[in-house]
């Protein structure tokens, strides 16, 4: 295993009725609170009503409308409310992009210039407001992690922006809270789930056992629960299975011993960028194209290994047994009602090379990979996704 640190200061409150504990941790950091959330979902459950009763002793200004994928525009708006009404901690209220928005919020408002500068450079995060989640979208593990992925759309870039000081302090994890989400956020959201898993899981370094022993854990709560929840919304054993499998999936228990670059995740982050689909939508078509394509001697292994512990194939022909492991992977996103096209989505072959490139220059697909990737493999990886 490959030497590791890990420290993770998140107070994860778990379980029904846990965002009663609010007041009394919020008023640790102040009484001014920047409530985050999206499209308004929160106030069509009634969460915005339960949440503006429980803070009704604090100061309470409102972010509104932060998008799928949150643009820096949005984070902007944040940024001059905190620093205008002197915001004492953020409140962000829904998944991921909530979540994402409020983390370079939070460090903007001790910056003096354009918080995308945050995002191009993280040296020049310094000082960053408290964050506290209340989870209704289980996908990205925002709620117990350091990172964030911002786009700007000016640029039709889509970077990450990490720091060790931007932990969220609490994150509340009601799977109550997931009853009501379409079945597509539902389905996009264990896309996702499982691709932070499978890039964790297939990296260069092949001796930590016990990482890749949860890992293959976590991919088969998802496998086995996603499905469950799609036709049982209000099954709390699935919801609450897939909840944890979303914060454990990527608050870095799963990476300790292994180490290396991601891969889908880069080729992703371009469609979504460019096209602005959905991160999960856009993972369930690369993931298994990324898989076909790089399936060689030099990987199969990892792949048997794959087939065996997770899809509890037994094979003895290495290759059948892969092939059969990445048919399946392709089989669950598709039976979870994803595309797997990239026609599917509307987008066409126009932007495939310099997508491939900008995925190349902003990450270390090309050296640092489970398979090393050039733009020209990226480029045919695409092609192989259009029809």
């Amino acid at each position: 295993m490959n030497n590791f640190t890990f420290h993770v200061p998140t107070d994860i409150r778990f379980g029904k009725g846990q965002v009663e504990c609010l007041p009394a941790e919020l008023s640790k950091y102040g009484k001014k609170i920047l409530l985050v959330y999206g499209g308004g979902s929160i106030k069509r459950t009634g969460l915005y009503d339960t949440l503006v009763s429980l803070l009704k002793d604090f100061e309470i200004f409102e972010l509104a409308g932060i998008e799928p994928n949150p643009k820096i525009t949005s984070v902007r708006k944040g940024v001059e409310i905190c620093k205008a009404e002197k915001i004492d901690v953020i409140l962000a209220v829904g998944g991921g992009s909530c979540i994402d928005a409020s983390k370079n919020i939070a460090c903007g408002a001790f910056y003096d210039g354009d918080p995308w500068d945050l995002v191009l450079d993280k040296t020049k995060v310094t000082k960053a407001l408290p964050i506290a989640v209340v989870l209704t979208i289980c996908a990205t593990g925002s709620e117990m992690n350091s990172g964030a992925v911002i786009s700007n759309e000016e640029t039709n870039e889509k970077r990450e922006l990490a720091s060790d000081l931007l932990y969220p302090a609490l994150s509340v994890c009601d799977p109550t809270y997931l009853y009501t989400l379409p079945e597509k956020q539902t389905a996009a959201g264990s896309a996702d789930i499982l691709s932070h898993v499978l890039e964790q899981y297939f990296q260069p370094n092949d001796e930590a056992f016990i990482t890749d022993k949860l890992s293959e854990g976590v991919m088969q709560t998802v496998i086995k629960y996603c499905p469950i929840a799609l036709k049982e919304p209000e099954n709390y054993e699935a919801r609450s299975n897939l909840m944890w499998a979303s914060t454990v999936g990527l608050n870095h228990l799963l990476t300790v011993g292994k180490g290396g670059a991601w891969s889908c995740h880069p080729m992703e982050h371009e469609l979504s960028a460019y096209y602005d689909i959905t991160h999960g939508v856009g993972l369930a078509i690369v993931t298994p194209a990324w898989m076909r394509y790089i399936l060689c001697d030099k990987t199969v292994d990892r792949f048997v290994k794959y087939a065996e512990n997770v899809w509890d194939i037994k094979e003895e022909d290495p290759y059948k047994a892969a092939n059969l492991a990445i048919e399946k992977t392709a089989e669950f996103f598709k039976a979870c009602g994803l595309p797997s096209t990239l026609k599917e989505v509307g987008i066409g072959s126009e932007k495939f090379e310099e997508m491939a490139k900008e995925a190349v220059r902003v990450s270390g697909i090309s050296n640092r990979s489970f398979f090393h990737l050039q733009s020209g493999d990226i480029v045919k990886i695409f092609e192989s996704c259009e029809n």
